[in-house]
C-alpha cells in the first residue's frame, strides 16, 4: 500500500497478554496538521462569539427555527421545512431546561425559556397551516 493510501490498523488483542501488546504508532504530521487552518484561511473568516450556554441555546433555536421556514436571511432561498426535526431540537431544548433548572444564571434561564416559548408557538402556527405573515 502507498502512504497516501494508508489508514488506521486493526490488530485482535483477544488471547494476547498485557506485555505483547505493541504500543500505538504516533500520529504522523501529516495527519494533525490536516485540521489546522493556514493564517490566510484564518485571516477572511470572521472573529467567532465566545462559546456559552446562552449562544448554544440560541444556535440550537436557529436551526430549528430554520427547519420550521423562517428564513433568517431574505436574500438566501428558505430551507425545506422539516417539523418533526424541529420539534426534536424544542424537545432536546426542554430537556436542557428542566435538567439544568437551579444551576443557571437569571439571563441563562431567561434565554433558554424565551427561546422555548417562541419556538412552541412558531411550531403551533405551523403545525396548525395558519400562515404568521400578514
Amino acid at each position: 500500500m502507498s502512504e497516501e493510501e494508508q489508514g488506521f490498523v486493526v490488530r485482535d488483542k483477544r488471547g494476547r497478554s498485557t506485555s505483547e501488546e505493541p504500543t500505538p504508532p504516533a500520529p504522523e504530521p501529516s495527519q494533525a496538521a490536516q485540521f489546522q487552518t493556514s493564517p490566510s484561511e484564518s485571516d477572511s473568516l470572521p472573529p467567532m462569539p465566545p462559546l456559552s450556554f446562552s449562544s448554544f441555546v440560541f444556535s440550537l433555536g436557529t436551526s430549528s427555527l430554520m427547519l420550521m421556514g423562517e428564513s433568517l436571511d431574505p436574500q438566501q432561498p428558505s430551507s425545506p421545512v422539516n417539523l418533526p426535526q424541529a420539534k426534536e431540537i424544542i424537545d432536546i431544548l426542554s430537556m436542557l431546561e428542566e435538567k439544568t433548572k437551579g444551576n443557571l444564571s437569571s439571563e441563562e434561564a431567561s434565554v433558554i425559556g424565551d427561546m422555548l416559548y417562541t419556538l412552541r408557538m412558531k411550531y403551533v402556527t405551523a403545525t396548525s397551516g395558519v400562515s404568521s405573515k400578514s
